[in-house]
């Protein structure tokens, strides 16, 4: 197709982030004719994979305000070889590597993984077991360090630990750390949890209470043991901000995961760059479909609201049956069901509510500080054996509780910082070549006072697995995401406004969740979106048929 100007859909997919992959998936056996188109020369959206010369080009639009509105403060270090030293493994070729932007986990009882198999396109994708928690425990009598960028040596000369989360009962009664006494207050607990919402008078007059308090005050769990129950919460808030009726349904979900596919583990990732390979699974099953896909086009706004327009030598409105939209090199086309994010809808949105654009910065939204940082070690040691038949894990998860990290700044203040979390990738992903790993950071804190802290975990981490010499980081992307419906732009930038969407025929998916674990709550939007599409047409969400031709070996789209 030469141009697009002109034509007419019965739907146009706006973006290729995960909810517009999943959606078109879902519309990939209903027989409409589709268009699916992104601002981007890449899939993916938020949940994109990034080579590393493709996070240059992705960090450098960052930096010029023009990529898109959720990422901001990306900025690339690498390392020289006189730095990360001569007898460690170099930074490979760029396409050796796929750094996913916002990877999660996806827990074994999550429903993306059963839509996966019954819409068949899970013949296309590996998914790799999640191993062992790690909590980390600073040294005794640590009192905070210098604020980062912090020496080796300083870090060195206070090297804390890290310590195994139990994953279940037997992992609790062979744990020669803890006393008797522990042992049958953790017991009582993860009793307690397998079941814990039939008894609600345990807990329900604490659901608003700091989980650490009520572990101390229903259970007796030691202190010290706080941090590694809080890991399994993945909260990304400070211990006295995470409460009770959060943490007991992010650890019950954890527990309740581990064994369903495999001894050991309750989690999985997918191979070659996380949700990356979900969302371009979901767009080679529309392209199958009879989809049209179209990189590199975003939109730039309605095509004269309300008003005649001339398409194709033809006079279109704006009708029931259809909303034209203008393209950025100035192709109009017109749609029945226009779908997409709030970021990619926003020329749309700012259309409507203002025809400007722009708006000042007033509300206070969920701000992320990531970093990925590329090791040049496999780091075998955070990656142990799970349990005899249990497949080898390609991730690990390492949690410095709320308190355990500390920066001049913070000890001064008195501040309790959050919790960083450090999702720790080996080369078994696909992500980066043998010999090396991935270091995934996040921290709720913006700013250079976030990015200080995670410098500080990832250096805390490579000098905790004691491994001589200290593995080396051979490159580094940080970036900032911000969460709601009000990004935080820098000052240099014109903030587009982004409030609903108000036709009804333009279908605003919610903004991406801020969670280190698939949010199931994502598929329900993508089925409400589906349904208001088919309508009556439409039957059980993503359960298809095998299409004719294929077999149980081949891959269905």
């Amino acid at each position: 197709m030469e141009t697009l100007d002109g034509t007419d859909w019965d739907v146009l997919i706006v973006g290729t982030g995960l909810q517009q992959s999943l959606l078109a998936l879902a519309l990939s056996r209903s027989g409409k004719k589709i268009l699916h188109i992104d601002k981007n020369d890449y899939y993916g959206g938020a949940e994109a994979a990034l080579s590393l010369q493709d996070a240059e080009v992705w960090a450098s639009k960052i930096a010029e305000c023009s990529s898109t509105s959720i990422f901001t403060n990306a900025s690339i270090s690498q390392y020289s070889q006189e730095e990360s030293g001569s007898d460690v493994p170099k930074l490979s070729f760029s396409r050796a590597y796929s750094l996913a932007l916002a990877p999660q986990l996806i827990y074994a009882r999550s429903s993306l993984l059963p839509l996966l198999v019954s819409s068949k396109v899970y013949r296309q994708l590996e998914f790799l077991a999640v191993g062992s928690w790690w909590v980390y425990s600073p040294a005794s009598g640590f009192d905070g360090l210098p604020s980062s960028p912090a020496s080796a040596d300083d870090i060195s000369q206070s090297r804390g630990r890290l310590i195994k989360v139990p994953s279940g009962r037997e992992d609790i009664f062979v744990d020669q750390s803890l006393d008797m006494k522990s042992k049958r207050a953790l017991m009582k607990f993860l009793r307690f949890i397998a079941e814990y919402e039939e008894q609600s008078e345990v807990w329900e007059s604490h659901r608003q209470t700091p989980f650490p308090s009520f572990l101390s005050e229903q259970f007796r769990v030691p202190a010290h043991f706080h941090g590694a129950l809080m890991s399994l919460a993945l909260s990304s808030s400070t211990s006295n901000h995470t409460t009770t009726e959060f943490a007991l349904a992010r650890i019950a979900r954890h527990l309740r995961s581990i064994g369903m596919f495999g001894p050991g583990f309750g989690s999985v990732i997918p191979r070659w760059g996380g949700l990356s390979e979900i969302a371009q699974v979901g767009c080679r099953a529309g392209a199958v479909g009879g989809a049209t896909y179209v990189l590199g086009k975003g939109l730039d706004g309605l095509q004269s609201l309300g008003a005649p327009q001339l398409v194709d030598g033809m006079t279109a409105t704006n009708t029931p049956d259809g909303v034209a939209v203008r393209l950025k090199d100035g192709e109009a086309v017109t749609a029945r069901w226009i779908a997409g994010s709030t970021d990619d809808l926003q020329p749309i949105a700012s259309q409507e509510s203002s025809g400007d654009g722009r708006t000042e910065q007033t509300a206070t939204v969920p701000v992320i500080c990531r970093s990925i940082s590329v090791v040049a070690s496999p780091l075998e040691t955070l990656f142990p054996a799970l349990a005899e038949g249990a497949p080898a894990p390609a991730g690990a998860v390492v949690v410095f509780a709320s308190g355990s990290l500390s920066l001049s700044s913070d000890a001064e203040s008195g501040a309790e910082l959050p919790p960083v979390h450090v999702f720790v990738h080996s080369s078994d992903t696909g992500e980066c070549p043998a010999g090396q790993s991935v270091l995934y950071t996040n921290v709720a804190l913006g700013g250079e006072e976030g990015f200080a802290l995670l410098d500080r975990a990832v250096q805390s981490l490579l000098h905790a697995v004691d491994i001589q010499p200290v593995p080396a980081v051979l490159w580094s992307l940080r970036y900032q995401q911000n969460y709601g419906s009000a990004p935080q732009f820098p000052q240099t930038c014109a903030s587009p406004k982004t409030p609903s969407v108000k036709d009804p025929r333009v279908l605003e998916f919610g903004t991406a969740s801020s969670d280190l674990a698939f949010d199931d709550s994502m598929l329900e939007e993508v089925k409400s979106v589906w349904q208001k599409i088919m309508g009556d047409e439409g039957g059980d969400f993503m359960v298809f048929e095998d299409r004719e031709g294929t077999n149980a070996d081949a891959d269905d789209e």
